[in-house]
């Protein structure tokens, strides 16, 4: 421990940290509708130019969702090219004023320096909870959720604090940075959560610990988890003795039948299981004692190798041997909406999934152009001789003694190539220099051509996975990692798959593979991409291109557009009702699910029930909306 564990919550480092959070609430809470600023047109402050007219279908909102329905604001007709202009918001207490630019599918980009706050006239310092307070009307936050929530916000903004005490490499650096370099350096959780840093349950000193920001490596601890109590799945050329032999030196190993030896145990007997430190010491050593007792868990000491945390913060790379897999663990800590729990049920069949979506990605030719692969996760093992699985009701412990193997994507680069969290993409240093910017600067090409290269390895293969197999991923920035050649975008890994991926179709599957299968319509197998892509990620990354300077947003949605229209003429055999080129779609917000219950924002096993709806977005490619000058800006 240093000598103040909590130097980074300075009143300077957090005044930063308030500004940039209330910023971003006040703009993803007006994107999804929640809240409804209003031009100035005082003295002050020139009128707005912009037009206003209501887009939401009445009746659109989510059926009980009163606070939707009252406070579902305008959206907005203006030029592509509209400059940043003021703006005011009242909550229940204070005004906010600030200047922002209202850009394609409503994405507000907040001048952070321009944001004021007054009560009763006076000024007054930028506060994110209280803001949440004052708006807790208005967003439906449960009373009994509400500190929950706070709680929340209160962690994402230490983490902020700690962030900007800390610094980090500018984005010059970065976009030429090594892989972990890069993954330890993000200074943004989710791009469309406020309350995206949470890890409640992490004191000060393991937040500096086990914190992907603070970059610190740590061992895991190992258990021996009896065999009949327990399972192990495998993946295709893949068994036990292999998955060890690859994963654990050979002195280790024997220093773990050693362990289990001098207990009167046998080896055979038992499962070698990977836990989180914190895990261990906060939940198994506590919440599973009996077990403990009983030798049906036993504690054989840490691993040598040593992990760093990824943005998942309960997936760790392997620092030791970057060619052995990821490890990812259950992690009971509250982050962003959920417990972060693994379950040994649902861990049973992840390798059976991923290689079915790995011979799916592997066969088709579309894919393998784009550069499109993925991290498979090849191994499972899961604990459940536990008391909490002999209970009626299901409960957060039974998801506490999981863990999957993951590849590595090291190992599977070519020479000259290096991997990159997209992420990335998103990311703006300590002086507001963004990695996207440096990367196309880096790159020698026209802005044009390097957004091009990153759509087709990106955006591409996910609508060719849709559209050809029905099948849709989670496609958001920490879920991506690129491969780049210097600095230009050649391909993708996607990973998280056995959790996320999803089958949008009734067909016929391996029963190991059957619980990916969730039906739904073509107006909502298109949310794949019009939700997780465009509105999740390329919202984001034209904002700061634009902002940049570097490429007007109207040029950007002209190349998704053509990338779009592109495929479709590559597969004119491709039967699908799927209209990536609608005029609207159903606005699908993620805030409105956390606000609604900060403990578990959606039942895992009917995602698609679980969704909330703010009427319609314009579809920026739709095809009346399309500006036809919009290449010739470019050029």
């Amino acid at each position: 421990m240093t000598a103040d564990p909590a130097a980074h919550l300075s009143p300077e480092a957090m005044q930063r940290a308030q500004r940039r959070l209330v910023a971003k609430a006040i703009a993803e809470f007006a994107h999804e509708r929640l809240l409804a600023p209003e031009p100035v047109t005082d003295a002050a402050a020139p009128a707005s130019p912009l037009e206003h007219r209501r887009s939401a279908r009445p009746g659109s909102d989510t059926p009980g969702d009163a606070s939707a329905r009252t406070a579902c604001p305008p959206s907005v007709v203006r030029t592509a090219e509209q400059r940043a202009s003021a703006w005011r918001l009242e909550t229940d207490g204070s005004e906010y004023r600030f200047h922002a630019r209202l850009g394609m599918l409503e994405h507000w980009a907040i001048e952070e320096d321009t944001l004021t706050r007054t009560v009763a006239g006076a000024p007054a310092p930028l506060d994110a909870q209280q803001l949440i307070i004052e708006l807790q009307a208005v967003l439906g936050i449960p009373d009994h959720l509400l500190g929950t929530y706070l709680e929340e916000i209160a962690s994402t903004l230490a983490s902020a604090a700690f962030k900007i005490h800390r610094g980090g490499p500018a984005a010059e650096d970065l976009a030429v940075a090594d892989f972990q370099t890069i993954e330890s350096a993000m200074t943004e959780g989710h791009p469309g959560f406020v309350a995206n840093n949470g890890r409640i349950g992490f004191g000060v000193s393991e937040y500096r610990a086990y914190a992907p920001e603070a970059g610190q490596p740590f061992r895991l601890v190992w258990l021996a988890a009896r065999r009949e109590l327990s399972h192990l799945a495998t993946g295709e050329g893949l068994d036990e003795d292999a998955l060890l032999r690859r994963e654990l030196d050979a002195d280790e190993r024997e220093r773990f039948a050693a362990r289990l030896d001098g207990l009167g145990l046998d080896m055979s007997d038992y499962r070698l299981l990977p836990v989180h430190p914190w895990q261990w010491e906060h939940r198994v050593a506590v919440t599973f004692a009996p077990d403990l007792a009983r030798r049906d868990l036993v504690f054989l000491g840490e691993g040598r190798d040593e992990y760093a945390a990824q943005q998942s913060v309960r997936t760790m790379f392997n620092r030791s041997r970057p060619d052995r897999d990821y490890v990812k663990t259950a992690l009971a800590v509250q982050n962003m909406g959920f417990l972060r729990g693994l379950s040994p049920a649902y861990m049973r069949v992840t390798p059976a999934i991923n290689d079915w979506v790995a011979h799916l990605v592997e066969d088709d030719a579309t894919l393998r152009d784009a550069g499109f692969r993925m991290l498979r996760e090849h191994a499972s093992v899961g604990y459940s001789g536990d008391a909490y699985h002999r209970t009626a009701a299901p409960s957060a412990q039974r998801k506490m003694l999981a863990a999957l193997w993951r590849e590595s994507p090291v190992p599977l680069v070519r020479t000259g190539e290096r991997p990159a969290t997209m992420a990335s993409l998103l990311h703006r240093d300590a002086a507001g220099r963004s990695v996207a910017t440096a990367l196309v600067r880096r790159s020698g090409l026209p802005a044009t051509d390097w957004l091009r290269a990153y759509l087709e390895v990106y955006l591409r293969p996910v609508v060719h996975c849709l559209l050809a197999h029905d099948l849709a991923f989670m496609p958001h920035g920490e879920n991506l990692i690129l491969i780049l050649d210097g600095a230009v975008p050649t391909g993708v890994f996607m990973k998280d798959i056995g959790e996320e991926v999803a089958l949008l179709s009734d067909r016929a599957v391996p029963d190991d593979v059957r619980r990916i299968v969730s039906p739904v319509d073509d107006r909502e197998k298109a949310l794949a991409v019009f939700t997780d892509v465009f509105d999740g990620v390329l919202r984001h990354v034209s904002g700061i291109l634009h902002a940049d300077g570097t490429l007007p947003e109207a040029v950007f949605w002209s190349l998704v557009a053509d990338v779009v229209d592109e495929h479709a003429a590559q597969h004119p055999d491709l039967d699908s009702a799927v209209d990536l080129r609608a005029e609207s779609f159903a606005h699908s917000c993620l805030n409105r699910l956390q606000l609604r219950n900060t403990l578990q924002m959606v039942d895992l096993a009917n995602q698609s029930a679980s969704l909330l709806y703010a009427g319609e977005l314009a579809n920026p490619i739709a095809r009346s909306a399309r500006p036809a000058e919009s290449l010739a800006l470019a050029r």
